[in-house]
């Protein structure tokens, strides 16, 4: 988890890159950009918002052969080791995009990096390097008297409402690669920001492998319990899978599997599937690990708890209180009709 509240900007350097396929230049400012009262506010904001606003999905440096090859950790590294240095670090960061701006669907843009201090993540209070880019002009209207009359004068500028592209680099977990949030809100270039420039994986902690055994367990339910058993079964074995991860600190894969199974025939056939799928969602060898609990709240939302029939109408199932369902919904097979039912048990309505 990340808090930005009382994040203070120590020092802003402002670029610009074109793209080196259009033959467009580079600009890189001599020095830092002063911030005043005025404009601090209104540029964290435009800065920091959509951190705020997205799933915290964290990255890491990466290289094939070895982290001090990668020239983004080596840069974050030398900012970190001396922040005196970042514009002189911010030049080597703009040029380093600009040597990545060379697709033609790559749009010019301003670069802005700061050095940034009093950030938290984790409960622990970091520095980290903040690396931003617009490139989105919008038009808007300015006015100037002009006599008797107001005159309208259209111009073009950076809408503060929305950041086209961004990066968080805390200064944490150094030997992993540091911890990296990212945004791109421009999905033509997808690979640019993230492959090409950043060059970064996805950051494997206990939020990272929660989410990705909880998406695994999605896909185990759609695969092999709906097949086997049902739609109500298959929503609520990711009810309880959700329960045990909500309830528990550490994840053990035989309780958990003794725990939602309630078919003991499908433990193996959730074994196997293991060994076919895990690695799609880099679980493969994993059977404990811490829970963490964000990345629960933040699964749960997802999860489908509503059953769709074909005669148009939906049973909603309540996660809150899996053993309602349990108890009093059961499912059946009518040989007039020739049609699957199911059956509600209640006491009384209740009023919306």
């Amino acid at each position: 988890m990340i808090n930005l509240y009382n994040t203070h900007i120590e020092s802003l350097s402002i670029h610009r890159v074109g793209n080196k396929s259009r033959n467009e230049a580079i600009f890189l400012s001599d020095s830092t950009f002063s911030l005043n009262d005025e404009i601090m506010p209104l540029i964290k904001e435009y800065f920091f918002k959509p951190f705020r606003d997205k799933e915290e999905n964290y990255f890491q440096f990466a290289h094939e052969v070895d982290l001090d090859y990668n020239d983004m950790f080596k840069f974050a590294t030398e900012i970190f080791d001396d922040p005196s240095k970042v514009h002189d670090v911010s030049k080597k960061i703009t040029k380093h995009l600009f040597e990545q701006s060379n697709h033609p669907h790559i749009k010019n843009g301003e670069v802005y990096v700061t050095h940034l201090t009093n950030i938290s993540i984790d409960n622990n209070v970091v520095d980290a390097i903040g690396i931003f880019k617009s490139e989105l002009q919008s038009d808007f209207l300015q006015f100037e008297e002009k006599g008797t009359a107001l005159e309208m004068i259209l111009q073009q500028g950076i809408n503060l409402n929305k950041l086209d592209k961004g990066c968080l680099i805390f200064n944490y977990k150094k030997e992993e690669g540091y911890k990296i949030l990212t945004v791109d809100s421009n999905r033509y270039d997808a690979r640019y920001w993230l492959e090409h420039f950043l060059s970064v994986d996805a950051f494997q902690d206990e939020n990272f492998i929660t989410k990705k055994y909880l998406k695994f367990c999605q896909e185990f339910a759609k695969d092999v319990v709906l097949p086997a058993e049902d739609k109500k079964e298959e929503v609520m074995f990711m009810n309880r899978s959700v329960n045990y991860f909500a309830k528990n600190d550490q994840f053990e894969e035989t309780n958990f599997l003794n725990e939602v199974l309630d078919n003991p025939d499908l433990i193996p056939e959730f074994k196997n599937y293991k060994v076919d799928k895990g690695e799609k969602f880099s679980i493969e060898d994993i059977t404990t690990f811490p829970i963490a609990n964000a990345a629960v709240s933040d699964a749960r939302k997802k999860i489908k708890n509503v059953i769709n029939l074909d005669t148009n109408i939906q049973i909603k199932l309540d996660f809150i209180n899996p053993e309602s369902a349990e108890k009093y919904v059961e499912k059946g097979w009518d040989e007039e009709k020739q049609m699957y039912y199911y059956l509600v048990y209640f006491n009384k309505e209740q009023k919306s």
